[in-house]
């Protein structure tokens, strides 16, 4: 059995650093780290990759000669990288004895909610490998100092977590940055654990743009919260005791946790009663860390 992260998430979201730091925190840890760039316009690679799609495609060359964008060469790169998907199974079959992976996608969001040649890809490699994969979704944090951004992002994670139907796992990324971005309405909590999100909706009123959608904002967030789906950890990744914490939930996601014991319900129910409350504490020392007390309205 062989386990791995999908790295996605809007641009400038932190994906490479992450694939970067997370790369490096697993090694710490004694894991062999396979890191696989499926970003055709990634050139400036911060991580040793073990595996990278501009060996077989390049969004520059794409671009030129099929005249498209920089959003329809990459839909281009990954329909042509889903038709030869076995040179990818070749490139990752050796690996795969003893080496963990992370899959660093490109930043176009279409990819992973309404576009299925990611989709099919992952299905493939899930049943030719046996893979065990976890989706990472990363969030920049700035997006909670403003209601409306954050229903986007909202939005955008739900609408992923359909399509993708693989566990996941929604990150507020550059967590350490947030107490640069202003007062936030609520504290951190309400952000993380997507609680009534009624709340929000005076403060979309005061927002001019806003006012005239707002009977559309209400039944979008009406549609997050009867899903229930939605909720999201932190992550500053630099610092190792958060990207601890984020490693243990992806490990308990994609059963990593589950590999080295015995198949006994004593040794299962051990691991799934651990720790209840967790995260909320967790998010609560996030909180005290990084946001001063006067950055959340009363």
């Amino acid at each position: 059995m062989v386990f791995g992260q999908i790295v996605i998430g809007p641009p400038g979201s932190g994906k490479t650093t992450y694939c970067n730091g997370m790369s490096q925190f697993l090694s710490l840890i004694g894991r062999k780290v396979a890191v696989v760039n499926l970003d055709p316009a990634n050139d400036a690679l911060p991580y040793e990759c073990a595996v990278n799609i501009e060996e077989l495609i390049k969004l520059v060359d794409v671009m030129a000669d099929c005249s498209l964008g920089p959003n329809g060469g990459l839909l281009h790169c990954m329909e042509y990288l889903e038709a030869n998907i076995d040179w990818l199974e070749a490139k990752l079959k050796p690996l795969s004895k003893d080496h963990y992976f992370l899959f660093d996608f490109p930043g176009q969001v279409e990819l992973f909610f309404n576009h299925d040649s990611t989709k099919k890809i992952l299905t493939k490699l899930t049943k030719s490998l046996n893979l065990r994969l976890t989706a990472v979704q990363l969030i920049d944090s700035i997006l909670c100092s403003d209601p409306g951004n954050y229903v986007s992002a909202l939005l955008l994670s739900l609408s992923t977590m359909l399509h993708m139907e693989l566990p996941h796992i929604n990150v507020l990324s550059k967590i350490d940055l947030i107490g640069n971005y202003g007062k936030l309405a609520f504290g951190l909590d309400f952000y993380t654990d997507v609680q009534d999100l009624s709340y929000l909706q005076h403060y979309l009123n005061q927002d001019p743009r806003s006012v005239k959608y707002r009977k559309l904002t209400s039944e979008l967030c009406s549609v997050v919260e009867d899903y229930g789906l939605v909720s999201f950890t932190t992550l500053d990744i630099q610092d190792k005791e958060s990207v601890g914490d984020l490693v243990k939930l992806i490990d308990k996601s994609n059963g990593y946790i589950f590999a080295g014991i015995d198949a006994s319900v004593v040794e299962y129910s051990k691991i799934s009663v651990r720790q209840t409350d967790w995260e909320y504490n967790r998010v609560a020392a996030v909180q005290e860390k990084y946001m001063k007390d006067d950055e959340t309205e009363d």
